[in-house]
């Protein structure tokens, strides 16, 4: 399947993701590692099924929200045909070394959507 859907994340609509983290693990299980200069809660929900994912705080200026994130081989070109299909960059492909490579655009109903390079 191209472009699969590989992450989700879920923004707490605030500064600090903590306590939504804490939420999520006590609720569901999940292991949650936050341990990281972002605080980025990475989410290993130890199904064997399923995605894995991140809990979070929300950019500055964004609401909480739940998003998804597609697996690409050229985050540009992609972003070059959503822009031209009514779509807007929210973040240009932005490097987090030994982690990943991603985008997040905004889709004609408002709806946040992350982009990752594919690895190799």
């Amino acid at each position: 399947m191209p472009n699969p859907v590989v992450h989700f994340e879920i923004n707490s609509g605030t500064p600090d993701g903590s306590a939504l983290q804490d939420f999520y693990r006590q609720l569901f299980d999940w292991h949650v590692d936050s341990n990281n200069p972002m605080s980025y809660g990475f989410v290993d929900t130890h199904a064997g099924s399923g995605i894995n994912g991140g809990v979070t705080a929300s950019w500055e200026g964004h609401s909480a929200s739940v998003s998804v994130y597609l697996e690409l081989e050229d985050l540009d070109a992609y972003l070059k045909r959503i822009e031209a299909a009514g779509g807007k960059t929210l973040v240009t492909p932005t490097e987090v070394p030994n982690i990943v490579t991603f985008a997040v655009f905004q889709d004609p109903a408002g709806n946040a959507v992350g982009l990752v390079k594919a690895a190799g």
